[in-house]
């Protein structure tokens, strides 16, 4: 897990949202392609969110053709997920000869707001679009810490990472077998949750659980609808300190509790 993306029209909105739930964001600057500026949320063991959205002065023709413009313009929340590779050819091999599609790796970066030169670069997995439904790969070229913790140590203490990336599909049998045949896991565990409004199923030693809507009225078919496949909540492992909670539920054997939806804007849990 290297860290979960959340798209909002305002950074500075995002921010103050997450801030009220105990969640302190570092501001970690705008991205080479003038179009996105982020901020991060970063955890003890390495995880952290990125909270993404457009910069004040975005070239419009890029941020257009951004790939999460529509989750940005809709404050989708949840839209994206990578996993961190330290040899990312290697790991494009291996997806391959699984008979998962990976795209060719793209260098990135960005300049953080003392002047740190960040340079990385990832690769599509999958047919659709980035990070939405496997994992984008990332490596680094220069120290990942300083990617992570822009102020040198972690935003949040109190969590101790993002642990889940729930990711909403339609058929829930086809989508376990994808994630098998990629990342060779044995079946999944499977449960119900009525109160999230989903069939559930638990992917191995991996981060994921897939969520199939139980009804047509569900937010999560909701979800489908606007925006295909791909996250549509993260849960994250807490540490110590007393959150703000609303809503808690079981989740293969372990408590998961819920901020307000409604006051975040997206699905946040903590186990």
């Amino acid at each position: 897990m290297d860290h979960a993306t959340v798209a909002g029209a305002s950074l500075k909105e995002m921010e103050t949202a997450l801030s009220a739930v105990g969640l302190r964001a570092d501001y970690g600057g705008p991205h080479g392609n003038h179009a996105t500026e982020m901020a991060v949320v970063s955890f003890p063991d390495g995880s952290y969110l990125e909270l993404i959205a457009p910069q004040a002065h975005a070239d419009p023709k890029a941020l257009a053709a951004h790939g999460w413009a529509k989750f940005m313009q809709s404050n989708a929340g949840p839209c994206a997920w990578a996993a961190r590779t330290a040899d990312l050819a290697a790991e494009t091999k291996r997806l391959k000869a699984a008979g998962i599609e990976v795209g060719e790796p793209e260098k990135s970066g960005r300049d953080r707001p003392d002047g740190v030169h960040l340079d990385w670069q990832t690769a599509q997995v999958g047919s659709e679009g980035r990070g939405v439904f496997f994992p984008f790969l990332i490596q680094d070229f220069t120290p990942r810490k300083n990617r992570v913790y822009p102020r040198g140590k972690p935003s949040a203490p109190d969590f101790g990472g993002v642990l889940r990336v729930v990711v909403a599909v339609k058929d829930l049998e086809d989508a376990s077998k994808r994630y098998r045949n990629a990342y060779g896991q044995p079946p999944p565990l499977k449960q119900v949750d009525r109160e999230f409004g989903a069939h559930l199923a638990l992917i191995g030693g991996t981060p994921v659980v897939l969520a199939q809507p139980l009804g047509s009225g569900s937010w999560i078919a909701d979800r489908l609808e606007r925006f295909g496949e791909g996250p549509c909540a993260f849960v994250l492992s807490a540490k110590k300190g007393r959150h703000t909670l609303v809503q808690k539920t079981r989740w293969f054997g372990r408590d998961v509790s819920w901020f307000d939806a409604d006051k975040l804007g997206w699905h946040l849990g903590v186990e």
